[in-house]
């Protein structure tokens, strides 16, 4: 058996191994599983293609073509690679996973360019009359080198905005939607020229409206819609992956590619019918509205400390807390883990209610509740819990404030007007954890925190949530 047939069959069960990897990840129960089945998939994948690449450079050094180098510097990428994404893997902390997760994206579709622009220069000047096979390459050189600009430079503004480095509000061109559907345009012109005469120029004017087209679509979406952001993004790189797999004959490029680029879109649209979007919307970059408008919001908020927490905690029989990004920010997943297994020890019905979109990352809070070891069945999403709210004695809104707006329900003019979330209004007590009474990322004012069941518990949720604890220490069980 050749060293071909080797890594052929070691890809399809790489690919196998991807998609048992994306069937675990799909539940709590099976995650670890699911991420432990990648890991072996790309093991196998790597290694099964660097025996090849040496038995292609053996080959070659028979011939005198000096092969080894090949070997050496896949060997050099290999290295630099896994170093960087130890080390970044071992430093990142929960909050700074969005970002780090747009950045990799970004480098998919860099590979993807530059993959596509090594099709071009390897066949530059062939002739074409009549090459079936030689057109559709040229046909996924052109689409490969566009879909991997848009998701260079989408990923590069996600990442920037993501971490705070440019402002997350988006960017109101005159007619973006005219700047969208023309870069389209002129893609689709540019395609059709390139496979019928395929130019150095349209190479280089395709990429730089790819690069452009994808600033514009992402810089054109606000921070409070960038979860959905993100797993666009990641489905935009599995398809330029897909492309990278066509130009370079490699099945399992292919296979993985069109995995992670269906899933990813799936998981999209599925946050689209949570945030009430339009799919199609999100694909043009066109949804992020600045947040202005909605009604006024008059009242006073009423403020509590530790002690009444406490106080509330014991008295109640049901709890539920609604967490979100501030709960990441100031790493109160352990405490709040504390604080609920404390409770349960005393009785009260402790759960745990997730919106689709909390924090900033699909999943992001599931992933933080379960490292501080949450039981997983009393983590419940958003259409599991939402009608058990309005008997629910306590509510503890930790760090969370658009996906338990209720003004998405109750203020037509409001930009997040129709976006489904978590009616935490509807308990009989509510306490909101804040460091103060600003908007939360997508920039629409609460009007739960003036509600008459409403209470404010301003500072740090990691400290407060210790008050608390060391509060219900002094009560009798």
């Amino acid at each position: 058996m050749n060293a071909t047939s080797v890594a052929t069959a070691a890809y399809i069960v790489a690919a196998l191994l991807f998609i048992l990897s994306l069937a675990g990840l799909s539940k709590h129960e099976t995650a670890r599983r699911g991420v432990w089945f990648g890991i072996t998939g790309m093991a196998i994948a790597i290694v099964a293609t660097f025996a090849l690449v040496v038995d292609l450079a053996t080959g070659s050094d028979t011939h005198g073509g000096g092969g080894s180098l090949s070997v050496v510097l896949l060997l050099v990428a290999v290295v630099i690679g896994a170093s960087i994404g130890l080390w970044r893997a071992r430093i990142v902390e929960m909050t700074g996973m969005p970002e780090l997760i747009a950045l990799l994206h970004s480098f998919v579709g860099l590979a993807a360019v530059l993959v596509g622009w090594n099709g071009y220069l390897e066949y530059r000047g062939e002739p074409r009359a009549g090459d079936t096979l030689l057109h559709i390459h040229d046909a996924e050189v052109f689409i490969g080198i566009f879909i991997g600009a848009v998701t260079f430079t989408g990923s590069i503004i996600a990442f920037l905005k993501l971490s705070a480095r440019i402002k997350s509000a988006p960017l109101m061109l005159p007619g973006k939607n005219l700047i969208n559907v023309g870069a389209l345009v002129v893609f689709a012109a540019l395609t059709v020229a390139f496979v019928a005469d395929p130019q150095l120029w349209e190479l280089i004017a395709v990429t730089t409206v790819a690069l452009a087209l994808g600033l514009h679509l992402v810089a054109s979406i606000g921070g409070g819609d960038m979860p959905v952001v993100v797993s666009m993004l990641n489905s935009y790189s599995g398809w330029a992956a897909a492309a990278s797999g066509f130009l370079l004959d490699n099945d399992l490029l292919i296979v993985t590619g069109a995995l992670v680029g269906s899933s990813g879109a799936y998981l999209s649209y599925i946050m689209c019918q949570a945030m009430n979007r339009s799919f199609i919307s999100v694909i043009a970059g066109g949804f992020g509205i600045e947040a202005t408008g909605g009604a006024e919001i008059e009242g006073e908020h009423r403020e509590i400390d530790a002690e009444g927490v406490a106080d509330l905690l014991t008295s109640a029989s049901s709890v539920v807390i609604t967490p979100g990004y501030g709960m990441a920010v100031a790493q109160a997943q352990y405490p709040v883990a504390d604080l609920t297994r404390r409770l349960r020890e005393r009785g009260v019905d402790v759960r745990f209610g997730i919106h689709p979109v909390a924090g900033r990352l699909p999943g992001h809070m599931n992933v933080l509740l379960a490292e501080a070891k949450v039981p997983y069945d009393i983590v419940l999403e958003m259409d599991e819990i939402n009608d058990d709210l309005a008997a629910t004695d306590v509510v503890l809104v930790i760090g969370a404030n658009d996906t338990v707006n209720p003004a998405a329900a109750e203020d037509p003019s409001s930009p997040i007007a129709g976006m489904p979330v978590l009616r935490v209004w509807e308990a009989k007590n509510v306490v909101v954890f804040k460091r103060s009474m600003a908007a939360g990322y997508a920039g629409v004012q609460n009007p739960l925190f003036f509600r008459e069941n409403t209470q404010m518990l301003f500072g740090d949720a990691k400290e407060r949530v210790g008050d608390i604890l060391a509060a219900l220490a002094r009560v009798p069980a």
